[in-house]
């Protein structure tokens, strides 16, 4: 008789940290909730060298609307980089907002002073081709902060949005291509979802962050990614692989992935193969009733003229509105 097969464990099994956490206002008591969210993953020491150059890259979308949760919250972004630095890292924070700088989004939401504590300087996106992991894209353009940094923390805000359904950590890495390239994709490649969504999980492919924190304690629903509301989750998760980690947020959620281009984009390329293990809380532990989506859903793509007017209005705000705003605050 053949021997008996003994079950074994998935070939390939993705760690998915996933913890409660109420409120950012004590930070003891975010920093000691980071800290065990990430000892399943090794620590930060797992992470991050001595002497590592270390890119925080959080969701730094908008200086307007403050208090409606469209960014990563500063004292989460805080609490990793203090990590870091005990780790032996040298982090400094980094973002391309849609409108303005990142020096200016990171002020307008509060993250100045922690940043001054710490001593991490902001550093503004510049671009730079580079050869694509896949086969959707030959090269993209990215950000070469991004691309040279020894380490990339990908911090992104659980957000609704209504050309993407939810925005998560492979959207965020949407970030890092420079300037207004950004439109530019939306005029080439939004008159297809799934070819969007395969130039996303491209760029997440090929930045490829060695850590994705994911910020879902306050989340924002409805009509994001800024024109929403916020919605209290009470989550926090982390996972070495950001594809992994959207999968499990999206469960949480309870969205259809289906309905979510980088969901199919990164089914169709072959990047949700792995069987994912939660050595915390689980998705159903955290699931979430009635999270709104948008109440209407917007074409991805953008006409010539919206694009010359995104350019002309990040340029206004850019060089015109934060430099007086700036001069005026000396």
């Amino acid at each position: 008789m053949p021997a008996a097969i003994t079950p074994t464990e998935p070939l390939s099994t993705t760690p998915v940290c996933l913890v409660r956490a109420e409120s950012y206002d004590d930070l003891a008591l975010l920093r000691g909730t980071v800290e065990a969210l990430l000892e399943p993953l090794g620590g930060m020491g797992a992470v991050v060298n001595p002497g590592d150059r270390v890119l925080l890259k959080p969701n730094l979308l908008t200086g307007s609307r403050p208090t409606k949760e469209c960014t990563t919250r500063p004292e989460l972004v805080y609490c990793v980089a203090q990590l870091v630095k005990e780790a032996g890292g040298k982090p400094f924070l980094g973002d391309g907002p849609a409108f303005g700088s990142a020096y200016g989004v990171a002020k307008a939401n509060g993250y100045l002073g922690l940043l001054k504590d710490l001593d991490i300087p902001v550093v503004e996106f510049h671009g730079s081709r580079y050869q694509t992991v896949g086969e959707s894209f030959d090269h993209l353009r990215l950000s070469k902060e991004a691309m040279d940094a020894d380490v990339v923390i990908n911090l992104p805000k659980v957000k609704s949005h209504v050309q993407l359904t939810v925005t998560l950590g492979v959207k965020n890495l949407f970030g890092c291509v420079p300037g207004k390239m950004k439109a530019w994709w939306h005029l080439e490649a939004g008159k297809d979802a799934d070819r969007f969504g395969d130039m996303l999980v491209e760029t997440a492919r090929t930045i490829a962050p060695d850590l994705t924190i994911v910020d879902g304690i306050l989340g924002h629903e409805g009509n994001g990614p800024s024109g929403g509301e916020p919605r209290l989750l009470g989550v926090l998760g982390a996972s070495r692989d950001v594809f992994a980690l959207d999968r499990a947020m999206v469960e949480i959620l309870q969205v259809d992935p289906n309905q979510i281009p980088t969901q199919r984009a990164a089914e169709r390329l072959g990047l949700h193969e792995a069987e994912l293990s939660y050595p915390l809380l689980t998705p159903q532990d955290l699931a979430i009733a009635g999270w709104k989506l948008p109440e209407k859903m917007m074409p991805i793509d953008f006409g010539a003229p919206r694009v010359l007017k995104s350019t002309f209005k990040h340029l206004y705000i850019r060089w015109i509105k934060e430099p007086i705003a700036a001069y005026a605050n000396r």
